[in-house]
Parts: structure tokens; sequence; C-alpha cells
């Protein structure tokens, strides 16, 4: 048995940027910061550290919720398989990414946050383009879905 999932909770850097093919289908690629915070132990200074995935949305349906409702600063739960493309440069050397694909059944999409942050006012989440799952209200109250601690948009590292 393999598993190969990755789920992230954090906010876009940018606005997504959106392919669209000569079939009508959707891709959406951006990147999604995640920040780590904590107080060193001998100097008591807060530290953090900030990592960046590169996700990519392949299935149409979600690609379409993405570019209708996600930009820069917008919080998101993000679930899918690690995937690593091979490219060249233009010199003709090889280069490797590694990013967060959802695809399909295999993956989620949750709009986390309030409309200030692009999220909408509802948390939803979506498999493959259908509601699966949401509330109303923003993130107080209780439901399914990932929890986190609030960030207050002072803390956004963009």
């Amino acid at each position: 048995m393999a598993l190969n999932r990755a789920e992230v909770i954090g906010h876009l850097g940018g606005d997504p940027e959106i392919r669209t093919f000569p079939s009508g289908g959707k891709v959406a690629n951006f990147s999604v910061a995640t920040t780590d915070k904590w107080r060193d132990r001998n100097t008591g200074e807060q530290r953090e550290r900030t990592e960046w995935h590169r996700i990519s949305i392949v299935a149409d349906g979600l690609a379409k919720v993405v570019e209708q409702y996600l930009r820069k600063g917008s919080k998101v739960y993000i679930a899918g398989q690690l995937r690593t493309r091979k490219w060249q440069t233009q010199s003709g050397e090889d280069r490797y990414s590694t990013e967060i694909v959802v695809a399909g059944n295999n993956g989620t999409l949750e709009m986390l946050g309030d409309a200030r942050s692009g999220g909408g006012d509802n948390r939803g989440g979506y498999q493959d383009g259908s509601q699966s799952r949401g509330q109303s209200g923003g993130q107080s109250g209780g439901g399914s879905g990932p929890q986190t601690g609030g960030i207050d948009d002072d803390e956004i590292p963009f």
C-alpha cells in the first residue's frame, strides 16, 4: 500500500494563473505560503519560517472556482498529491519542481477566511467543482473541515 497526499493551510502569494485550453478545460496554478512561528528558547525572540508550496489545480470545475473566487491573500485548505515535474531551461539544463496537484476526486480545495481575505464569507469545500461540505458563517462555528488558529491579517507574510 502507498500513500501520496499533501495537505496545507495557508494564504495565496499572488493571484492565480488560469490557463484555458482549446477544449474549454482550465488549469489553475498558484503558490500558497505556510508560516511556522515559535519563540527561540535561548534568546526568547519570536522566530518564523515561511514555506512556499506550488499548487496546480487540474480539475476543470475546481479551476473555475479558483478563477472566480481566489485572489492574493485568500486563505485556503488544499489537499492533493505531490508530483515532481522535469523541465529544461533555455540553456538545456534539467530542472525539477515539486507541486501539490489537485485533480478530480483525489483532491480538495476549501476556502477559509472572510470576504476581506478573498475567501468569501462562507467556508466552502469543493471536490471536482461540486460543493462537498460547507457552512454559513466564518471561521468560528465548529463544522467539518480543518480547524486552524486565528491568523491576523498583519501576520500574512506578503
